[in-house]
């Protein structure tokens, strides 16, 4: 078992820096108020890339022991597209991608002329880059501490305010690690404890990647994750604290691609004096220099494309994905998407890629949705309920802790209204 999880810690597509940062960083001068002592804790716990159908599919016992104390979803659906930075932050801001900026793992903004990277330190904990107020800024501005085990986003000042305790991302703690320091959090006097903790898993996201949804490795890695959940609840009981209420999510799923027959990029994007395009592999987004050249250069791609993907005006892409020129608050998207249809990916030559993808619509296709369990005092028992969006979860956060939205949002509150007891 460690030498898997080394052999998992190394494989993820995370970079990890040669001189990492594992200390913890504590925003000082900070105490709850006399109400927030009062209040329940939530634990969000994300597991990347666990599949809707993962818990079932491996027997996740601990994880299917806890949803029959407290609620399931038959799936929750990531926002598009399904990829790990956007759907994190659409997760803690109840807001679509194209409406917090974060449209991909990789971008380029056009006003800031700058690029946005995920395994960029500097970008990822510039808050500049983020829209929205993430649920632990909200926290903290009424009164509540907070606390982030490497969520994304949670190093950066996006919304004005950093969690009170959080790490810089790296991979070198191991899942039951990342336990004990929340539990660490937990045993803090009540005038320090943080009532908002967010977890961040990524080993089975990068199994699904390395080796594909459906191998041992996989497999492993959902029992590790497994593991170490029941271990957080174990001793997060131990501790004696009332009103302790867990979310458990995933930002996507993940889906076997053609490795073998990948989609060429059409030749005419590598104009590099007329284009730029960017290439998630199972989305590409075509910025086209010329705006008057838009609706030909369509015509000519949509004419000469191939029936393994569709091509897409931005005015028309489908509306249910949010992903539209009046949702581009941030001007990234770009005019012209083309969208592989599964299993197939944009591949350019030279260019290294996986057995295991996400990005696409979880419309189209099952394997992109997300899990969701959730258990504690706040929720009702042994309920099973329906698939929603993902942007819905943050507005069951701030029913349990009682916090004011003080943004609108793109979630409402009828899952929650479904979920709670109140």
């Amino acid at each position: 078992m460690k030498k898997f999880i080394s052999l998992l810690l190394i494989l993820s597509y995370f970079v990890v820096f040669s001189q990492t940062d594992t200390a913890q960083v504590v925003t000082p001068n900070r105490v709850n108020s006399v109400e927030a002592i009062s209040k329940p804790y939530v634990i969000l716990i994300s597991a990347d890339g666990f599949r809707y159908d993962y818990a079932d599919k491996y027997k996740a016992e601990n994880l299917l022991k806890l949803a029959k104390t407290g609620v399931s979803a038959t799936a929750m659906l990531p926002s598009y597209p399904s990829i790990t930075f956007p759907n994190h932050w659409s997760l803690v801001t109840g807001l679509y991608p194209a409406h917090h900026g974060l449209i991909d793992n990789f971008f380029y903004d056009y006003q800031k002329k700058e690029f946005y990277k995920m395994s960029s330190k500097e970008n990822a904990e510039d808050g500049t880059w983020y829209g929205g107020i993430p649920l632990w800024t909200l926290a903290e501005k009424q009164g509540m501490l907070s606390a982030s085990m490497m969520w994304v986003g949670s190093a950066s000042d996006a919304g004005g305010e950093r969690p009170t305790y959080y790490y810089h991302y790296h991979e070198k703690f191991s899942p039951d690690e990342k336990v004990d320091k929340v539990i660490d959090w937990l045993k803090l006097p009540e005038d320090k404890r943080p009532h908002f903790i967010t977890l961040y898993f990524p080993e089975v996201d990068g199994a699904g990647h390395h080796f594909g949804p459906d191998t041992a490795e996989t497999e492993k890695a959902v029992h590790l994750i497994d593991s170490a959940v029941g271990n957080l609840v174990e001793k997060v009981n131990q501790l004696g604290l009332k009103n302790v209420n867990y979310i458990f999510v995933a930002d996507h799923g993940m889906i076997k691609v053609d490795l073998e027959k990948p989609i060429a990029i059409p030749e005419i994007l590598f104009d590099k004096n007329r284009f730029d395009f960017y290439n998630s592999q199972t989305l590409l987004r075509v910025v086209v220099k010329n705006p008057e050249e838009v609706k030909s250069v369509y015509k000519e791609l949509k004419k000469n494309k191939t029936t393994d993907y569709d091509v897409f005006l931005d005015k028309k892409f489908p509306k249910k994905l949010n992903f539209s020129p009046k949702d581009d608050r941030y001007n990234r998207i770009g005019q012209i998407i083309l969208i592989p249809k599964a299993p197939k990916i944009f591949l350019e030559k030279g260019k290294k890629t996986s057995a295991g993808k996400h990005g696409y619509s979880p419309y189209e296709v099952p394997e992109m949705k997300a899990t969701f369990i959730a258990f504690g005092p706040a929720f009702k028992q042994d309920k099973k309920i329906g698939e929603f969006q993902n942007v819905n979860v943050y507005p069951i956060v701030t029913d349990i802790l009682n916090l004011k939205m003080t943004e609108p949002i793109d979630g409402t509150q009828k899952v929650a209204k479904e979920v709670l007891r109140k």
